[in-house]
Formats: structure tokens, C-alpha cells, sequence
């Protein structure tokens, strides 16, 4: 991974003082790059460019040119399949300087043009400048596993990996988007394109821009996760040769993951997708492999013994860390300095603190099993769904809350977490007085949050799938949760189950192979026992929660307190300061918990919110 930046000036030439804005935006992005920073000014153009060296460690800096040096790159990411695109590149003719993975991209495009992106298998946010056409194409990937953030101001597109580069150039405001601050109440977190910065915007998964010359930009989707129509049939495959096919994908997928010099490792909770990771990274390497893990003192919610039996099993070294709970409130602040959002529980905290046992230890690659849950229906809502499908579930629905459903989803069948109904009147209690007057501006529920016109005619199962990939995996569990605690401690992630072609695989799998019975992740369970112990795979789903802001406020956490004081609530005037003194109080007796992730706890949003405007507002 690394970090970029950078902007493009419509109708002015850059300046003296480019290299210095520049020079700031790439050092807010260092935590992201430590080895080496670079900036580059030409044209009407600034480029910045902070450096996690993984291939390519000689000569792979960036930015990077092509043989004319009429295109320019800086990248953030890895092209995992670069091998076989640079054998492919030259025997077209093409001639690379670097041994970097991501030079492809500047001969693809020099190939194919725009419509490169699909051949590239990896994890990728990237801007290249065309001289020739004076044209800036910034691209995210398919999964949206990189971010990428642009804003206009003063005639000037603005971009970084992060926000917080954005902010360090000259008259960017910071105003909160208070759509997106409903969203977070509403949904898993916020949506892309929305950020909680009005008028700064998240390049969406699969998609690319370009910016020409006169300042025109134009969005274009490449690539969406697709289900077809219906129920999906087996098609004359066996379970067997399903199970044959996912085995060799997900080969495939590891093979291409560990390609890195420098040292690699693996997340290992000791739940099914981490184990099955790290058996698999076992059995494609000759040396002793490094796994790591989070160790809790409470035996009731500890997983040890189920990381040492993969361990063991796996040739791996199990590096583990007790995480206690006092760490949350010490690391909070850092948390959300980092994920630059609200946020709706405290585990980021926990994924934070492994990340940085991952960099004490000399590893900058770790390998996660995340992304396995939101393709092969390893969620509550799926067997809901089941259940409610065989009327095993009896519910009846008020007819405003069946419009709601139809406007968000498509389907006024379809429920994602809550009843939307119940919910308006909570957060209008929530948000101060001159919030709720312009409520419906603001209700997140106004505002598209996805495409329904991709949900007509699926199946389900299929349904709540993409709504999951879309709405949970991208905008939480790959950006605040994922690359922004590994990336504060220079760590780079992979994500196997996240490789294009088995994504593209998994849509085609029959949902009675994924969800059988009640039996979630069937065909990946089957698949594993071949190589995994029964223990793991038969064991019940476990799902570590945080404790959340009772336990900070029953521990009397000061800069907890404060930022919940009464007068900062109503100076701040985003809440409702008699409601969150109500709140503080119920929260606040011994023995009080939010039961998470059923209920929503309210009051972290409101500290990580106030943590947030402390530190960028």
C-alpha cells in the first residue's frame, strides 16, 4: 500500500508555492508511506506520493512514467496478476524501467485505454495524467479495498487516499455533511460517494473518473458485483465439482497474495475464513509462517484455543496479544483520527492494536479472511430470510413502513437490520432543534443509497448479498475498519476472498449451497474440511462485540465525560443536549450494556462524532 495525492488546476499553470501544498498533503499521508515520499509538479498538475515499498523495493518509487514521460502515475495498491500483464505488455512491445507491479498500468493504458481495469486482478486507487489528451483518470477497484477522496475548490480537483490530505490544500471547508451523520445512525456507516465532509466525495467501488482540460468530470461504473436473474440453478455441477472449482480459486487467490518481498503473515481469529487462510498460506510456503491474534482475559469470550489448534496444524507461529478493555478508550482517539468517521462500535480500537503487533513484529503483508460473510451468506439476516420465506417467522408490516422499505430497497418485503418507521422518531429525538426542523433534508432515508433497479428479479439471498457488499463491507469493513487501522501502522492487507474471479465464481454458487437448512457458508465449510479440523468448521459463529460507551462511562473516562458535557453538546448544536444527558444517565448505571449489534449504541456515535470535530473541525 501507499499513499497519494494530488490536483489538477483547470486553466492555470502550476505555481511556486505547488511543491509546498503538495509536499503538506503527502506528509498527512505517511502513516501510509514511511519509506519514501515524492512529490511531482508539472503542467497544471501536483502529484504526491508516500511510499510502503512491498515489490519493485529497488527501483519501484513513484511517480512513474512511460517511455515519452507523457503519462504520469502515482498508485496506491497492488497488481497481483502484474506478472503475467508484463509478459503479456512485452510481447506487445512494450519496455518497463522498474520492477515495480504497478508499472503495468501505465502500458495497459498505453494498450487498452480506459478500458483496462478488468484486466487488472488486485487491490488499487490510482490517478494517471495523459499529457497528450491533458486528462486526469483516477480509478478505484472492484471491491473498493483502496479509497480514493476528491473534492472540487477554486476551480481545482483535488484528490487523496485520505481526507486528511485533501484538507491541507488552501480553502477546502470542513462542514459536516449532516446526511451523512443520519446515515451512520441508520446504516452500517456511511455510504460512498458520501463522506462526513460536505462536498468531499468517495470514488465509489468499480468505478473511474476523468477530469479533462476544461474541468468536466465524468463518473463511469467498470465493474459491479452481479447476480443473475432468479434462482440460481446447479446447472448439471455436482456439490463436488462446485467445492473442486471454489478450492482452486481460492488457491489462486492465496498464490497470487503472497507475492511480496518483503515479509508476510496472516489475521487469525480462529473462526472458519481465518483458518482457512492461514492453513492455506501453510501449505504454499517452506518456512515456519507468522499468524496474529487478539487474546481477551475474559475465558468466556477468548478464541485462543481455537488459534492454537489452527496454528499448530498450519506449521505458523501464533504471535498473540492480550487486547484489554481499558485499550479503547486509550486508542479511540487515534482510531477515528485515522478512519476520519463516526463510527458505530469500538472494535476498530482492537483491529488497531493488532495491526501495530503486526508491525512491531517486522511484517508489513497480512493476508484477512474478510469478505467471505457478504458472499457465501454468513449473516443472521440470511437465515431470517430463510425463515421468514418458510413462515417460520410471522410478522405483519404498518404500510408506511412497507413504502419506506420499497423506496430504500426496492422491495417492501426486505428488512436490513431494523423497521425504518420506529427508527425517525429515535433519531429525530436525537438531533438538536434546528437538525430536526430540517429533518427531511437530512434523513438519510431521502437520499439513494443504492441502485435498485440491480435488485429487480434476485433471488433473495442474492439480494441481501449485494445490499451487504455494498452498504457493510465496502464503506465499514474495508475502509475504517480495514485499510485505515492497518494502514496507520504501514501494514498492508490482502484479501483473498476478495479476488475478482472467485467474487465473480461465488455469484454463480446455488443458494441452497451456501445457505443450507440454516447452515451457513455450506460449500466453504465442505470445502475446508478437506484441510481444516472439524472443530473449526462445526464450531458455532462467534462474533466478538466491544464493550461500547457505557463501559467508558461507567469507568468515568474524563475525556469521555467532556466531550458528552452539557454545554458542549448544545454549542455544538448537532444533538439534542437533554437527550444525551437522558441517555448518559441510563448508560451510566453499574451493569448497563447495549446489546450490540441488535440495539444501536447511540452514544458512541455522539463521542466518536465529537472526537471527530475535535480533531479535523
Amino acid at each position: 500500500m501507499c499513499g497519494i495525492c494530488g490536483y489538477i488546476k483547470i486553466g492555470q499553470e502550476a505555481g511556486d508555492q505547488d511543491p509546498l501544498i503538495v509536499g503538506k498533503m503527502v506528509k498527512s499521508l505517511v502513516h501510509r508511506g514511511p519509506d519514501q515520499q515524492d512529490v511531482a509538479v508539472f503542467d497544471n498538475v501536483a502529484f504526491g506520493f508516500s511510499r510502503l515499498a512491498i515489490i519493485g523495493l529497488q527501483n519501484g518509487m513513484q511517480p512513474i512514467y512511460n517511455e515519452d514521460r507523457s503519462l504520469v502515475l502515482v498508485c496506491n495498491g497492488e497488481v497481483f496478476n502484474y506478472i503475467e500483464l508484463r509478459e503479456e505488455l512485452i510481447k506487445k512491445g512494450h519496455h518497463f524501467k522498474t520492477e515495480s507491479d504497478v508499472e503495468v498500468i501505465v502500458h495497459l493504458y498505453e494498450e487498452y485505454g480506459l478500458e483496462q481495469l478488468n484486466k487488472i486482478n488486485g487491490q488499487f486507487a490510482f490517478a494517471l495524467y495523459d499529457s497528450h489528451k491533458k486528462m486526469l483518470f483516477c480509478a478505484r477497484d472492484q471491491m473498493g479495498i483502496n479509497p480514493l477522496y476528491y473534492t472540487f475548490v477554486d476551480n481545482t480537483f483535488v484528490f487523496g487516499s485520505e481526507i486528511k490530505a485533501i484538507l491541507e490544500y488552501p480553502g477546502v471547508k470542513k462542514e459536516v455533511d449532516k446526511v451523512s451523520l443520519d446515515q451512520i445512525f441508520t446504516f452500517p456507516g456511511i455510504v460512498s460517494p458520501r463522506t462526513i465532509f460536505e462536498d468531499i466525495h468517495s470514488l465509489e467501488n468499480g468505478h473511474y473518473i476523468t477530469v479533462n482540460a476544461h474541468g468536466e468530470l465524468r463518473k463511469h461504473e467498470y465493474w459491479d458485483l452481479t447476480y443473475p436473474q432468479g434462482r440460481v440453478e446447479m446447472n448439471g455441477i455436482s456439490e463436488e465439482g462446485y467445492k473442486d472449482r471454489l478450492e482452486e480459486l481460492l488457491d489462486q487467490s492465496i498464490k497470487l497474495r503472497l507475492r511480496s518481498e518483503v515479509p508476510y503473515g496472516t489475521y487469525l481469529s480462529g473462526g472458519l475464513d481465518s483458518s482457512i487462510i492461514t492453513k492455506k498460506v501453510s501449505q504454499f510456503t517452506n518456512h515456519r509462517n507468522q499468524a496474529f491474534s487478539i487474546d481477551f482475559p475474559d475465558a468466556q469470550i477468548s478464541e485462543a484455543p481455537f488459534q492454537m489448534l489452527v496454528a499448530d496444524q498450519s506449521n505458523t507461529q501464533l504471535n498473540k496479544k492480550t487486547f484489554l478493555f481499558s485499550d479503547i478508550s486509550e486508542r479511540l482517539q487515534q482510531c477515528i483520527y485515522h478512519c476520519e468517521t463516526p463510527i458505530k462500535e469500538t472494535f476498530n480500537s482492537a483491529t488497531h492494536y493488532l495491526s501495530e503487533s503486526v508491525r512491531d513484529k517486522g511484517i508489513r503483508v497480512i493476508l484477512s479472511g474478510q469478505g467471505s460473510d457478504e458472499l457465501f451468506a454468513g449473516y443472521v439476516g440470511y437465515r431470517f430470510d430463510k425463515m421468514r420465506e418458510a413462515q417460520l417467522v410471522n410478522y405483519s408490516l404498518d404500510p408506511n413502513e412497507e413504502y419506506l422499505r420499497n423506496k430504500v430497497w426496492g422491495d417492501k418485503n426486505f428488512v436490513y437490520e431494523r423497521n425504518f418507521l420506529d427508527f425517525i422518531d429515535t433519531k429525530k429525538s436525537l438531533f438538536s432543534k434546528d437538525l430536526f426542523a430540517s429533518f427531511d433534508d437530512m434523513n438519510s432515508l431521502n437520499h439513494p443509497v443504492i441502485d435498485t433497479n440491480k435488485l429487480k428479479g434476485l433471488h433473495m439471498m442474492n439480494k441481501r448479498s449485494y445490499i451487504d457488499f455494498k452498504i457493510r463491507m465496502i464503506d465499514h469493513l474495508l475502509s475504517d475498519f480495514g485499510d485505515r487501522m492497518a494502514l496507520a501502522n504501514s501494514i498492508e492487507v490482502r484479501y483473498p476472498f476478495l479476488d475478482k474471479d472467485l467474487v465473480e465464481f461465488s455469484t454463480t454458487i446455488p443458494a441452497d449451497l451456501k445457505l443450507n437448512e440454516l447452515n451457513e457458508k455450506y460449500i466453504l465449510k465442505e470445502t475446508a474440511r478437506r484441510f481444516l479440523p472439524e472443530t473449526i468448521i462445526d464450531r458455532e459463529k462467534f462474533g466478538f462485540v466491544a464493550p461500547g460507551s457505557p463501559y467508558l462511562l461507567q469507568n468515568n473516562v474524563e475525556y469521555i465525560h467532556d466531550l458528552l458535557s452539557y454545554d458542549l453538546i448544545k454549542r455544538q448544536n448537532f444533538f439534542d443536549a437533554d437527550k444525551i444527558e437522558e441517555l448518559k444517565k441510563v448508560y451510566s448505571q453499574e451493569g448497563y450494556a447495549v446489546n450490540v449489534p441488535f440495539e444501536t449504541d447511540y452514544l458512541i456515535i455522539v463521542i466518536t462524532f465529537g472526537i471527530l470535530l475535535d480533531t479535523f473541525f
